[in-house]
């Protein structure tokens, strides 16, 4: 896994995430439909109904987000080593050859022996 890009480690564990997540919400929704089918009266149903209802709505909601997001982390991670493999090889030969860099300005007043 090391030699593997990190935008497919990225995707590959939002998936695991998302699978999770979802299982989680479906667990949920289950328990809130359970506890309607032992509700006494018509109006704890139906809320408990209601809360099923909603808690499924908001965590597929909420996967769906994680979803997204990494797929955006792992786009924007692919396209910056793209760009990253194309400037180093746009760059010409001989910016790579060049002389070496000179010493600042202030670092030459430095190294002078300064007069007695």
């Amino acid at each position: 896994m090391a030699d593997a890009d990190l935008d497919v480690i990225i995707r590959k564990l939002a998936k695991q995430q998302h699978k999770s997540l979802t299982a989680a919400v479906k667990a949920r929704r289950a328990r809130y439909l359970a506890l309607a089918a032992k509700a006494k009266d018509a109006t704890a149903k139906q809320r408990y109904r209601q809360m099923a209802k909603q808690a499924y709505e908001e965590g597929t909601a909420a996967a769906r987000r994680l979803q997204m997001s990494a797929d955006n982390a792992a786009d924007s991670y692919a396209r910056a080593m793209r760009r990253t493999a194309d400037a180093f090889v746009a760059q010409p030969a001989a910016a790579s050859k060049r002389a070496p860099a000179r010493t600042a300005p202030s670092e030459a007043k430095a190294k002078k022996s300064p007069k007695s």
